[in-house]
């Protein structure tokens, strides 16, 4: 029995040693055949809407789209139709307060409440941040306003009681329409875009002026940050954001003659690129987009918004916009004023309009109490409701700093074979990452 019993075990002993011996081999083998490679691509969501109803597309497929990089195909290499493994949303509402812009009908509590029913029901995964600019310097969190322009109501959320917290504070925070001076010039100047909230304009084209007014602002030891962007027109703009929390925005000219600047402003650019960061620290996994809420005139450089833009496509985050009325007085002098001002490289409205379809976004219109409902969940629906694309760079494509214009192309035909007239909203260009996005192991 002992014999039979050894005999029977040596089967085992020597495919086990065997397997000691051969498994070294294999692993080797194993990681012999592992290639790190270097994968860098490039997203952008698509919404396809029918043009005559508005309605979005739901049903296509990768050969219904054509991309174009710089006006040459690039080949879809990853596809993902509506709402399918979609990034939770980073959304970021911006609400003007100023009492002759939006925050004229935000400081009603109905259209409060309309508002709030909305973004209680954001799909699982997508929160929302509030964002309030012009506000009345009168608050009881002073030290939270950057020199009373700007306030979070609201850090990323989907809980209801706590956006209807938040947004109960506009009527207190909505700034006052300026009073009537009989002997302020800027009455009745329609070239003139001061407003309450906006900030205040100072031009000089002397450049012994332009240094006397330097010499007066806070000295270097004051400020917090400076940004200076240099346009390709050779102007320079240079954003100073000081340590009491005021801001200022100068304009030089190319022949540096001129020097113009916006004292104690907070425009459209700094809420967008607020919005922007706040998305990227703390829901860098999201898709950030913003929804602006305004009457349409938003002061800002041009230049300025074009460096608005090159955020919003680095980021890939999607601008929106929903326009109140404007008051009838600004109806007639903002066509009168935008020739004189943008002269001076100041654009008075449009810009948000501009930011929408260059980042793929939505321009829509707010009148009535139940639009605002209906216009918030119509940008909602249609954030949630768009196709992911993306084309991978080859190894030799390098970061070259300039935007690579973008162009995509949807053909779609109906039952009867005939080609549907299509609406297609995607951000307009994008820029070669200057990191890896991804790390792919391939066996």
């Amino acid at each position: 029995m002992k014999k039979e019993s050894a005999y029977i075990k040596s089967p085992f002993l020597l495919v086990l040693l065997l397997a000691l011996f051969a498994a070294p081999a294999v692993f080797a083998q194993d990681v012999a055949d592992t290639i790190k490679i270097r994968t860098r691509v490039v997203f952008l969501d698509a919404l396809v809407k029918e043009k005559r109803t508005g309605v979005p597309i739901s049903d296509l497929k990768p050969e219904n789209f054509e991309l174009f990089d710089d006006g040459k195909p690039r080949a879809i290499s990853y596809f993902n139709s509506e709402g399918q493994a979609r990034k939770p949303l980073a959304l970021i509402m911006v609400l003007d307060l100023d009492e002759d812009g939006a925050g004229r009908f935000l400081k009603r509590d109905d259209v409060r409440a309309a508002i709030v029913d909305e973004l209680a029901k954001l799909p699982p995964g997508d929160e929302v941040a509030i964002l309030a600019i012009n506000i009345n310097t009168i608050d009881d969190q002073k030290e939270a306003i950057r020199d009373g322009h700007t306030l979070w109501l609201t850090d990323f959320t989907r809980d209801r009681t706590q956006i209807e917290k938040a947004l109960a504070r506009i009527p207190a925070l909505v700034a006052p329409a300026p009073k009537e001076d009989k002997n302020d010039p800027a009455k009745d100047d329609a070239n003139s875009p001061k407003r309450e909230g906006k900030g205040s304009i100072s031009i000089t084209t002397d450049p012994k002026e332009a240094a006397k007014a330097d010499d007066a602002k806070p000295k270097e030891d004051d400020v917090l940050s400076t940004e200076t962007i240099k346009a390709n027109n050779g102007v320079v703009i240079t954003r100073t954001i000081r340590k009491d929390g005021s801001v200022s925005v100068k304009r030089v000219s190319s022949n540096g003659k001129v020097n113009m600047e916006l004292d104690n402003v907070y425009d459209i650019a700094g809420a967008t690129r607020d919005a922007t960061n706040a998305a990227q620290e703390k829901r860098p996994n999201s898709q950030p987009a913003i929804i602006w809420l305004s009457d349409g005139i938003t002061p800002v450089f041009k230049e300025d918004v074009g460096a608005t833009e090159q955020i919003l496509l680095r980021q890939n985050a999607i601008f929106n916009t929903l326009n109140v009325d404007m008051k009838t007085l600004y109806k007639f002098l903002v066509p009168l004023g935008q020739p004189v001002m943008g002269w001076v490289g100041i654009s008075l409205a449009g810009s948000s309009r501009r930011l929408a379809q260059q980042s793929g976004g939505e321009t829509v219109h707010v009148n009535r109490v139940k639009d605002y409902g209906t216009g918030l969940a119509r940008v909602i629906g249609n954030l949630n409701a768009r196709y992911s694309l993306g084309f991978a760079l080859a190894e030799d494509e390098k970061d070259d700093g300039r935007m690579h214009e973008l162009t995509l192309r949807v053909k779609a035909a109906d039952a009867k074979g005939k080609q549907k007239r299509l609406e297609v909203s995607s951000r307009r260009g994008y820029y070669v990452p200057k990191t890896e996005t991804a790390d792919a192991i391939v066996k």
